[in-house]
């Protein structure tokens, strides 16, 4: 891929910014939902659905798209906002997150929206989704990528750890899974929860190929999927290191935020920070 001209990552940057604002405004109405996951992803969607996705908003299902796979579904408020902002849906309709009979639910699910690529819940299980759409994508021999996002969190379970000897079994190398690795989890960090470092160690001795890369920077984000398609042998992890709650000064790093949406006050301190930002992106 040519290098990212400075005007496209612009305007990226805005439209990760405009996500951050959405889902702000999504969660301080639906009075529930996770903050800091989907604020801490937002340039990773953004990367996704605006630059690195062979996708179509307007033809959802056809059948040489990239599947992007959500195994960590709490942070789906990320999702919606990116694919209201691409096409999907009206952006409006993001406003009935959480509410009775919204398509958009607490954990996405696939058959309540086109885009959607599974239905999440229990954490651990998308990694193993993922490998079976990869292994139909290999009897089909169509020659489309499958992405998994994980959270660092669902590492502690063992289901992970299963699927991820399969994968590397199996030389899924058009398998490039993204790691949400934030440090935090509901109960506080991951490390005194449940250590989890070296996960690139972790990793390699699965003969899985590992990148490490700063997650909320857009173009190392960019460039580190670039170097992952370029393997021929092996499943990909990209360990993207993100500041949970990133953008918004009061929820960043702080794993409180993990479960729990903005009041109206915090909502509109968020937004104006988000705003301010926005501001400077733009001069």
């Amino acid at each position: 891929m040519a290098d990212l001209a400075p005007e496209k990552l612009k305007d990226l940057e805005l439209k990760a910014n405009k996500i951050r604002q959405l889902i702000i405004e999504m969660l301080v109405e639906a009075e529930s939902g996770h903050s800091a996951g989907p604020l801490g992803m937002t340039d990773i969607f953004t990367a996704f659905y605006f630059h690195i996705l062979n996708h179509n908003p307007k033809n959802p299902n056809f059948s040489d798209r990239d599947r992007l796979v959500l195994s960590n579904g709490h942070i789906c408020p990320v999702q919606y906002a990116t694919m209201a902002l691409s096409g999907y849906f009206p952006i409006e309709e993001l406003k009935t997150l959480r509410k009775i009979n919204s398509r958009l639910q607490g954990h996405p699910h696939r058959a309540s929206l086109p885009g959607l690529e599974t239905t999440s819940g229990p954490l651990g299980e998308g990694l193993s989704q993922a490998i079976g759409i990869t292994l139909a994508r290999n009897l089909d021999k169509k020659n489309y990528y499958v992405y998994c996002l994980t959270s660092d969190g669902e590492h502690e379970e063992g289901n992970t750890w299963e699927a991820v000897m399969f994968a590397a079994k199996n030389k899924l190398n058009n398998l490039i899974q993204v790691i949400d690795r934030n440090y935090i989890q509901i109960d506080g960090n991951t490390e005194n929860v449940m250590p989890l470092d070296s996960l690139k160690a972790k990793y390699e001795s699965f003969n899985w190929n590992a990148i490490e890369v700063q997650g909320n920077d857009i173009k190392s984000f960019i460039e580190a999927i670039e170097k992952a398609k370029l393997e021929p042998n092996k499943p990909t992890i990209i360990i993207a290191k993100t500041i949970p709650g990133k953008g918004v000064s009061f929820m960043e790093n702080d794993y409180h935020w993990h479960g729990k949406p903005p009041s109206k006050e915090e909502a509109e301190k968020a937004l104006s920070e988000l705003k301010i930002e926005e501001e400077k992106l733009n001069a």
